[in-house]
């Protein structure tokens, strides 16, 4: 009988796991998800759903995904004997069910007055039947530790998988998702800090945006004749399509055979932008195209809203990497080394990221990786490395993390983001605002920096079987409505269609797909209630 494992990033817009033969050492097969189960486009997000509804609920939504994810691997699951799982430390928490507050409130003072007691978060081996994987009937579950409460598996995976602690001069490294894990390190000594950057760059909370899959628009480039878009084939790599004319559409040179573009990608707004910034069609806030929108391929546009959403998670990773410099007096230029990892860190075009801020404009070298947290979960799974490792590790590692909620120079420099960004702020008066708050000038013209991309794709190794994916985990939430007038206006406002009413015993009951909603960003089925018997707090789980 065939041993297997299986390693699981738990992230925060998806799950991401993959089988691994002990026999052979080979991965036999990857399942994704396409979004989180718990309500909310980033971390921040879920932590006021999970502090609202109750960690029971959230766990709840993450076990029953994971549950439904696994038997898309394709594999006797009575044969899995361990499990390794990746994530960041609120990620680990609603997935164990232990308490999540001390995540959520910050201050010393302010834990002792709630009674709360943080969990040591040192590493664990718990059976998986006990975490509700019920189908796991012989397996033990690797939890790796944090090295604190707020720098957890996923920032050791990040600096662990790439050689970022072996770079002789100061290096960045910022793994790009939703909540964008990123540190610096100096001499060894490593200073650390999230921006809950939100989906944009993934594609989403973008008017046609899309997590990335064949038939999605993944990169735009300027041409003597037009623009012209890539397209992702049925193996996730991109291929070129056709040159249209941005400001009306207008078809002036078709591509290869592709079909119909679907929509467009995080990496791919990035180029837009890019293009748009560098042609003048892009003059923050305003797009200057007659009707407002940059057009591409296939009918897919970018609008001044998609302008705005993709600049405040620009600006967020800006202020952020800045802000980690500024904590040990350097900046752009005293560091000349920057790794990209996750998908969107990968699969973007380096330099057009480097040139709309999501790099630093310092950087000489940039090196580009995939997914870190699965990765380090298929070595944990595999054996290759394991939990006595990882806790040494943890205790070894000077970390100094900055909370970037609390930092001035993070709100000064947030700021100076969204005035460029929402409120027309032209990228020369950038240094100005820069000299009101006493920081150093960012140099206006880059120099071309060398790019080194370690792995064509975020997952290299699909397996045999290759990927499969869970579109609808059936993830809902629902709630009596005492008082509810039956209006359906919460219906009828919800953007992702993700809220539905229905009839029990008489009395109208809210149903909501988990995945799909917004959560804390988005309330507007609780905004548009005139009774307010809409709310999301106190959700249960539906079971179908």
């Amino acid at each position: 009988m065939t041993n297997y494992s299986i390693a699981l990033d738990i992230g925060t817009s998806g799950f991401r796991a993959q089988a691994i033969n002990l026999d052979t050492d080979e991965v036999v097969s990857t399942a994704i998800t396409t979004r989180h189960p718990v309500p909310g486009a980033n971390v921040i997000d879920h932590v006021n759903f999970a502090m609202d509804a109750g960690p029971d609920v959230c766990n709840k939504l993450i076990i029953d995904t994971i549950n439904k994810l696994l038997p898309l691997l394709r594999i006797d699951l009575a044969s899995v004997t361990k499990m390794a799982v990746c994530g960041n430390p609120f990620q680990l928490s609603l997935f164990q069910n232990i308490e999540i507050r001390d995540l959520a409130y910050a201050g010393k003072n302010r834990l002792e007055s709630l009674n709360i007691v943080a969990p040591k978060r040192e590493g664990d081996i718990v059976n998986a039947v006990d975490l509700g994987l019920t189908e796991l009937k012989n397996a033990s579950v690797i939890i790796p530790p944090a090295v604190s409460h707020e720098i957890g598996a996923d920032a050791m995976a990040m600096l662990l998988m790439t050689d970022a602690l072996n770079q002789d001069a100061p290096c960045m490294v910022i793994d790009y998702g939703t909540n964008a894990e990123m540190a610096l390190i100096v001499d060894g000594d490593v200073y650390t800090g999230s921006a809950a950057a939100g989906p944009a760059l993934e594609g989403q909370q973008i008017e046609m945006g899309m997590l990335a899959a064949p038939g999605t628009l993944s990169e735009v480039n300027l041409t003597e004749n037009g623009w012209e878009s890539w397209v992702l084939d049925d193996d996730y790599l991109p291929q070129p399509g056709d040159v249209v004319e941005p400001g009306s559409g207008q078809l002036l040179a078709s591509g290869p055979a592709h079909g119909k573009a679907k929509g467009i990608t995080g990496t791919g707004v990035v180029a837009a932008l890019d293009c748009g910034i560098s042609s003048g069609l892009i003059k923050m806030p305003k797009i200057a195209t007659p009707d407002g929108r940059i057009h591409l391929q296939d009918g897919i546009s970018i609008s001044e809203n998609d302008v705005a959403e993709a600049g405040k998670a620009i600006g967020a990773l800006r202020a952020g990497y800045l802000t980690l410099m500024r904590e040990v007096n350097l900046w752009v230029e005293d560091v000349p080394i920057f790794f990209m990892s996750g998908a969107s860190g990968l699969y973007v075009d380096a330099k057009k990221a480097q040139r709309i801020g999501m790099v630093s404009p310092g950087s000489q070298k940039i090196i580009q990786f995939g997914n870190t947290s699965l990765a380090m979960a298929r070595e944990i799974a595999a054996g290759r490395m394991d939990l006595d490792y990882l806790k040494d590790f943890a205790k070894r590692l000077k970390a100094k993390h900055c909370m970037f909620a609390t930092s001035q120079n993070f709100k000064d420099l947030y700021s100076i983001e969204l005035s460029l960004w929402t409120y027309g702020m032209p990228m020369s008066s950038y240094n100005e605002m820069l000299d009101i708050y006493s920081l150093p000038h960012l140099p206006m013209e880059i120099t071309e920096p060398q790019v080194e991309k370690r792995v064509k794709r975020d997952i290299p190794d699909l397996g045999d079987f290759g990927m499969a994916v869970l579109e609808n985990p059936g993830t809902l939430i629902t709630k009596e409505l005492v008082g509810c007038l039956r209006c359906n206006k919460c219906v009828e406002v919800c953007p992702e269609n993700a809220l539905v009413l229905e009839e029990r015993d008489g009395e109208p009951v809210a149903v909501i797909r988990s995945d799909l909603c917004a959560g804390a960003a988005c309330k507007r089925c609780e905004l548009s209630c005139p009774s307010h018997a809409m709310s999301l707090k106190n959700m249960g789980v539906c079971r179908r």
